[in-house]
């Protein structure tokens, strides 16, 4: 698309997974792909399979390859560099500063970074509970002489920013605006790796760009239930380096909040959204005690757990497969999940039904084969986005709800809308800019969907909810006077 070129120049690459096996080989998250791309594509599209290759091998090794990478490190004395995410700890008592490599399994007991080295790396390694990076790794050796002993640790030795360039969120913004909706809505798509022209119409491509709600907006909790092989996954799990994706399994209270025994935060923390995948295999190590923490924590972004407070802006994404004959708003849908969501008081507190079946299986026709925006940049957009209020305060000028409507609605319906428009319409500044037939059909219109299923299994479940004090209120967009 020689627009989208000539509109976002150096944030667009050339992908193509219809064909190039390469990076599927590789088995690379899509944001970590277009960097690569980035770095080796020329102004054609085309790379050498040699050097891309090589690069990935000396500087994106495998998980099962972390003992070669210490025996370099610590036996053969060498400085060795990964592109990986580093975490840091700064102890409170010592002033230690210490490092962790989540995806080796490197902890930080057995890690330090010299005060000269953090110094020069500060402002970088700062920017969040987890950095992406080139890391360059040493080792300091033991010193059994010094009292107390001085134990051999892996050093970090040196740090280069994953993402070096400066987001201007005003292009951005600014950019939205030589685009249609329909335009936009394909560029989107084809961010995420998908080929807009593969769906049958917008209704399939609005229903897969809803996945990207809790990627721009704070705390959203949605739940969706699909048939297998939408690529639920795939989205939740490549395209955003900010995001988590958990394998399901057993969760814990250690694990998702806060471990007591450890004085370590859990996956809540440090990401925009944690997606818990098979969420119908799902076993909570304590159902009681998750519960109360994550009833509490969906509704105010942060719990208490045995006196420490965890807070966060993560969103929580329940993901779940589930028999053909159950997808189907006006029935119990949650009878195949854990019993967990079978109670009110947790459901009530998802504000967001996705509608999986409403998204294409994947298939060929539907991987993105040409230019398309660069993963890598689009999704530390949507992060940025998500520290914007002013979408917020514009959905408050304008939607209006019918008077003694049930609060969990009217909140859920208007963080839903504010995403839309964050993800759709990032060019609206004030109620000016935003024409409300549109505002309506692809803001407020979804949201209420989405939020009106919720509402729907929650009179099933619960008969309170049948009540009208509890039914969905009224919502609709006041008028714009020249004054607004």
């Amino acid at each position: 698309m020689d627009k989208l070129r000539d509109c976002f120049d150096e944030m667009v690459v050339y992908k193509d997974l219809k064909q190039n096996s390469t990076f599927k080989a590789l088995k690379l998250p899509s944001f970590l792909r277009d960097w690569v791309l980035k770095k080796f594509e020329d102004e054609d599209g085309h790379f050498d399979v040699d050097e891309l290759s090589s690069f990935v091998e000396a500087y994106m090794p495998k998980k099962e390859e972390w003992l070669k990478i210490k025996n370099r490190i610590i036996v053969e004395n060498e400085r060795v560099k990964i592109l990986t995410k580093i975490s840091i700890d700064i102890d409170i008592k010592t002033e230690e500063i210490t490092f962790s490599l989540p995806d080796f399994g490197l902890s930080n007991k057995e890690t330090v970074i010299e005060p000269h080295i953090w110094n020069t790396f500060k402002k970088e390694l700062v920017k969040g509970h987890e950095t992406w990076g080139i890391v360059e790794l040493g080792y300091r050796q033991p010193d059994d002489s010094a009292k107390p002993k001085i134990p051999g640790k892996i050093m970090l030795t040196g740090f280069t920013d994953f993402c070096p360039y400066s987001i201007d969120m005003d292009f951005y913004k600014d950019i939205r605006s030589e685009f249609t909706t329909d335009e936009w809505i394909d560029i989107l798509l084809g961010a995420m790796d998908y080929n807009a022209e593969g769906y049958a119409n917008e209704e399939q491509k609005l229903a897969m760009l809803t996945r990207l709600l809790p990627f721009v907006e704070k705390n959203l909790n949605l739940i969706e239930l699909a048939p297998k092989g939408t690529g639920k996954s795939y989205v939740y799990g490549n395209i955003s380096k900010y995001g988590l994706l958990t394998d399901g399994g057993k969760v814990s209270r250690a694990k998702m909040f806060y471990d007591t025994a450890r004085k370590t935060l859990g996956y809540i923390t440090g990401h925009d959204y944690v997606a818990i995948d098979e969420v119908k295999l799902v076993q909570f190590s304590d159902v009681n005690e998750m519960r109360s923490i994550l009833q509490g924590y969906m509704e105010k972004g942060r719990c208490d757990v045995n006196g420490f407070e965890v807070a966060s802006d993560a969103g929580i994404v329940f993901l779940g497969n589930i028999e053909t004959d159950n997808m189907d708003e006006y029935r119990n849908m949650l009878t195949e999940l854990p019993s967990l969501f079978q109670e009110s008081a947790m459901v009530d507190r998802i504000h967001g039904f996705i509608k999986g079946w409403d998204i294409p299986p994947m298939q060929p026709g539907l991987k993105v084969s040409g230019w398309a925006l660069n993963t890598e940049y689009f999704c530390t957009i949507m992060h940025a986005l998500r520290d914007d209020i002013t979408y917020r305060a514009i959905v408050e000028q304008l939607v209006e709800v019918s008077d003694n409507g049930y609060e969990r609605h009217i909140e859920a319906v208007k963080r839903i809308a504010t995403a839309y428009l964050k993800l759709l319409f990032p060019n609206v500044r004030s109620v000016k800019d935003i024409n409300a037939k549109k505002l309506q059909q692809y803001c407020l219109r979804p949201a209420v969907r989405m939020r009106g299923i919720i509402q729907k299994q929650l009179a099933i479940l619960d008969k309170e909810y049948a009540k009208d004090e509890k039914q969905m209120p009224t919502f609709s967009l006041r008028e714009i006077s020249d004054e607004d």
